[in-house]
């Protein structure tokens, strides 16, 4: 008997903690939820970005930690996806973030085709940036090869659907570097260069001036041969290109 006494005092026990823990969870949520109705701010951000205010919340919470001094200014769905406590959440999040900037590229492209068309009827024959007719070199084989614009100068390689692309051209116009932008896949339009250029904040002026031009790749990226993802900044070096 005292062997099923103990037996159920322990059961009972082992009830209660888990009991206890249920309802302070329960609790905990309760608070942060009244928490939450007290920001409307945050309810209508987390909707933005379709997280719940809770996982919002913990972003606020992340960007005021390590993480905001490392990444400033990181958006929520970055942010929670690097900080991911599992890879359902982490692969979760980096579905959100696929959705989110294929929106946010559609939408911006809407208004960059509105953009063209006004410019276009405004102005007609003028355009906002202009892609640099540069010359082409024939290496053996017929290959087009880089030819630079001015001593010293970068060569910056990109293509669509690449954010790393856009962040380093940003980087590089931000500290006022002189550089030739090589746009791969083209086509031989030069409209779908100036999006993106346009896109990537690229300044008209800074084209004007040729402190950037913007060109075809036509081949060159793989006449260097050297490999790599991009977004590939190379130099000339002794003559040689290198990657920076």
């Amino acid at each position: 008997m005292a062997t099923v006494t103990l037996c159920l005092v322990a059961s009972w026990s082992t009830l209660g903690a888990g009991q206890e823990a249920q309802v302070k969870q329960s609790q905990q949520q309760s608070v942060a939820e009244q928490n939450l109705k007290q920001h409307p701010v945050r309810e209508q951000m987390a909707r933005d970005w379709e997280i719940s205010p809770q996982e919002y919340e913990r972003y606020e919470s992340l960007m005021q930690g390590p993480r905001g001094i490392y990444s400033p200014g990181l958006d929520p769905l970055t942010a929670l996806g690097i900080e991911a406590r599992s890879d359902e959440e982490r692969r979760r999040y980096a579905e959100l973030q696929v959705q989110a900037e294929r929106r946010r590229i559609d939408k911006e492209l809407a208004y960059q085709r509105a953009y063209d068309e006004a410019n276009a009827r405004l102005y007609p024959g003028e355009k906002v940036i202009q892609i640099t007719s540069s010359p082409i070199g024939s290496a053996a084989g017929g290959k087009a090869t880089l030819q630079m614009h001015g001593s010293g100068r970068l060569a910056v390689f990109v293509k669509d659907d690449c954010p790393a692309c856009i962040v380093q051209v940003q980087q590089l116009q931000s500290k006022k570097r002189p550089f030739d932008l090589y746009f791969i896949g083209s086509q031989g339009d030069d409209d779908r260069i100036r999006r993106w250029a346009i896109l990537a904040g690229i300044e008209p002026a800074n084209v004007k001036n040729r402190q950037i031009t913007l060109n075809h790749d036509q081949g060159r990226w793989l006449g260097l041969g050297l490999g790599g993802d991009l977004p590939a900044t190379v130099q000339q070096v002794n003559g040689q290109w290198q990657r920076q």
